[in-house]
């Protein structure tokens, strides 16, 4: 008796009937963005704290260890001049009971920044040691369609001489050569092969392009080559340690100073710092003084006399008037 009728509809259900209800998720849950809002406040207060609070001052590093056991991160890394480290790889090889006639090498630290957030592109070179340490030569080609020039460059040594028809056959990886050596006559018909060598490619800031054949292929043949990787390093071997100190130093220097010639004198070296060891041995970190080229110093004392004169010159006038 009490139950309604068929087709009735009761007050209010008609209008939740056509009209289908939407819930929020703030009016279902509506703890949910006051936590949300919490949260965000709780992480900005951490971060604001986090910026606020101060550094942590770390300890500095002590210069030189009194024991004979030490941790080695709580102390300045040793340098050592040049002779003497060289004298300690020799000592080393002594006690180690290893091959006396290793190699010797040297790894480069450079700064490659310049003036206005510019940068020395990598670039690889040859030099020719004071001191040669092994028997092994380059293999030279030599691009020229002069037959005379081709003839002296085979008496001194060219692996590979010829003209164009060379360019087919380095293309396809079928000749190979550790320098390319040109005759400014040939260079234009050697553009195809600019992407092909790229820094191999003959040119006069490597000294691979000109006319004295002899003096090149020589170079090539005997010159040490190294390269920039990751950037900002060179790694390269020196010499033997088997050698004489001298000769050793010799070579060293020879190396660097080319090195510094990549980068203006007028800005800070580009040798940052540089490293010395064998082939058995630790890595022995080398005082920098009195191996790089003293150009720099030089002329800011140029610099500062050519200041004085210009100061002196006004006052000498004024005196006169």
């Amino acid at each position: 008796a009490l139950a309604p009728r068929c087709g009735w509809v009761l007050a209010g259900l008609e209008q939740r009937l056509a009209v289908p209800a939407v819930v929020s998720p703030a009016t279902a849950r509506p703890y949910a963005a006051a936590a949300k809002a919490a949260k965000k406040d709780a992480k900005r207060s951490r971060q604001e704290k986090v910026k606020e609070s101060p550094l942590p001052r770390r300890r500095p590093l002590m210069s030189k260890p009194v024991d004979d056991v030490y941790l080695t991160w709580l102390y300045k890394r040793p340098s050592y001049e040049l002779e003497q480290a060289v004298g300690m790889l020799k000592k080393f090889q002594e006690l180690d009971f290893t091959h006396p006639k290793q190699f010797v090498y040297i790894n480069v630290l450079l700064d490659m920044a310049l003036q206005k957030k510019k940068k020395v592109d990598p670039f690889s070179s040859g030099v020719a040691l004071p001191h040669r340490f092994t028997d092994q030569v380059n293999k030279v080609l030599v691009f020229t369609e002069n037959e005379q020039e081709a003839e002296v460059a085979r008496e001194h040594g060219a692996a590979i001489v010829g003209g164009v028809e060379l360019i087919k056959w380095i293309l396809e990886d079928e000749i190979q050569a550790d320098f390319y050596v040109a005759v400014p006559a040939i260079i234009p018909k050697l553009i195809p092969l600019r992407n092909k060598l790229k820094r191999k490619y003959p040119s006069t800031r490597r000294n691979s392009l000109g006319s004295d054949i002899a003096k090149m292929v020589q170079f090539f043949r005997e010159c040490l080559e190294y390269t920039v990787e990751d950037e900002s390093v060179i790694k390269t071997r020196i010499a033997r340690l088997d050698m004489p100190t001298e000769h050793i130093v010799a070579n060293l220097k020879a190396i660097i100073h080319d090195i510094c010639t990549f980068k203006p004198s007028n800005l800070d070296p580009i040798v940052r710092r540089l490293v010395i060891r064998s082939s058995t041995s630790e890595g022995l970190l080398l005082n920098l003084h009195g191996i790089l080229p003293q150009v720099e110093k030089v002329e800011e004392k140029q610099e500062g006399n050519a200041t004085d004169e210009d100061q002196q010159k006004p006052a000498q006038e004024s005196v006169s008037t």
